[in-house]
């Protein structure tokens, strides 16, 4: 019986991806720029989004990490918490979740079947399928919050047809240009899309200009904004990088609003929450910890303020020589990362499965006109990783980054 149901589940997957357009497959071209799609959807459905409570989270980077911390540490203050994050690493379950258990296949094959015997008149985008289908979920659960992480923008994301009781911003950098904007000011002004009327906004550490411009926008839609300040605290983040302190700074600015609203979550429940992040919510590649000696890192990073952030963690950390393994998307913008990758590391450029690895080709003739001393070229991720496990010595730091795709390929 079980081999059937996974057989059922394999097949319904399979038409998703294939029916719909998904952006983890094709990139841009999959981006819907409406709501109407996603309102028609869960019109079908009985609108779930009217009868859930909602923190919403947008931002260029850190918007998984503050999603899970916030999702993990509500789970052990006693709420029953759905978290919808994208994009998987491993299987499509585990994008939605509740209290850390992803949606069971069964569920995802009904729900897909459903979608099947409706009739639109418009092909729904493989985001907005699953999104809803998220919606769906957590409604039938009875979840008595919902972290919503943001897949593309803001404004106009299929995630925006929530009315969430807090929205929170990470940070602002430049990503998809040619989708949200070629400028900060631009890209800004989609993230604040999630900004509703009268519902509070914690905004995580920018630059004053960025605090500026959202402060005004949500001045003009009565929202309060609440600052992300560094302070002092008690508790043990198990994640390398500064800026994951930052992330973390931020849940606890969100955690503080929450408890306005009769969220009351204890310190200890923060500190379980962190303890168990990976368990209550499947946080991986993040500056992990694979092995020891040599020291091998897994991370998500994939533009160059992420990358760079990720670099000068691993630079404090390392001992000996860095081997970097780094594959990307082909829609990223790879020439500003690479930018960011240090001279003295030796690199291991690689292609991975899915079809928007940027290839071989690309990277070589990109970094032309870089000064990197020691790179080789690799069209299989798993070859890239065994030759630099075969040329580290044991102080040594070997660091896979760069891409989600290239993270699940070795994981």
């Amino acid at each position: 019986m079980k081999s059937k149901r996974n057989s059922q589940y394999q097949e319904q997957i399979n038409w998703l991806f294939q029916q719909f357009p998904s952006y983890q497959k094709i990139g841009s071209k999959a981006y819907k720029p409406t709501l109407e799609n996603i309102q028609a959807i869960t019109e079908r459905i009985d609108s779930p989004e009217k009868h859930l409570k909602f923190v919403h989270v947008a931002g260029s980077n850190g918007k998984g990490s503050t999603c899970s911390m916030l999702a993990s540490i509500l789970t052990e203050a006693g709420y029953k918490v759905g978290l919808f994050t994208s994009p998987h690493i491993k299987d499509f379950t585990e994008r939605i979740r509740i209290n850390g258990e992803c949606i069971p296949q069964e569920n995802v094959v009904a729900f897909i079947k459903k979608i099947k015997q409706e009739d639109f008149c418009f092909a729904p985008s493989f985001f907005e399928v699953t999104f809803a289908m998220a919606l769906n979920h957590f409604k039938e659960k009875k979840c008595d919050i919902c972290i919503i992480e943001t897949g593309l923008g803001g404004r106009l994301d299929a995630t925006n047809i929530v009315s969430p009781i807090l929205s929170a911003i990470t940070n602002i950098s430049l990503e998809h240009t040619a989708i949200l904007g070629d400028t900060l000011e631009k890209i800004a002004i989609e993230k604040a899309g999630i900004i509703k009327e009268n519902v509070p906004v914690a905004l995580g550490r920018m630059s004053e200009d960025l605090l500026q411009q959202f402060s005004t926008i949500a001045e003009g839609r009565n929202a309060s904004v609440h600052l992300t300040s560094i302070k002092e605290h008690p508790f043990e983040l198990p994640l390398l990088g500064e800026y994951q302190q930052d992330n973390f700074q931020l849940v606890l600015n969100c955690l503080k609003q929450l408890h306005k609203l009769n969220f009351l979550v204890s310190g200890e429940a923060i500190q379980q929450g962190l303890n168990k992040l990976s368990t209550n919510t499947g946080f991986l590649g993040r500056l992990q910890v694979i092995e020891k000696n040599p020291l091998l890192i897994f991370d998500v990073s994939h533009n160059e303020a992420g990358i760079s952030a990720t670099l000068k963690t691993v630079g404090n950390i390392n001992k000996g020589q860095l081997h970097i393994i780094f594959g990307s998307s082909n829609d990223k913008d790879v020439a500003q990362s690479l930018q960011a990758l240090p001279k003295v590391a030796k690199i291991y450029f690689t292609e991975f499965s899915n079809e928007r690895s940027c290839s071989l080709s690309h990277f070589r003739k990109e970094i032309e006109q870089l000064n990197l001393k020691d790179v080789a070229f690799f069209d299989k991720a798993v070859n890239a990783l065994n030759a630099a496990k075969s040329s580290a010595k044991e102080k040594d730091s070997i660091l896979v980054m760069g891409s989600f795709f290239l993270v699940g390929e070795l994981m």
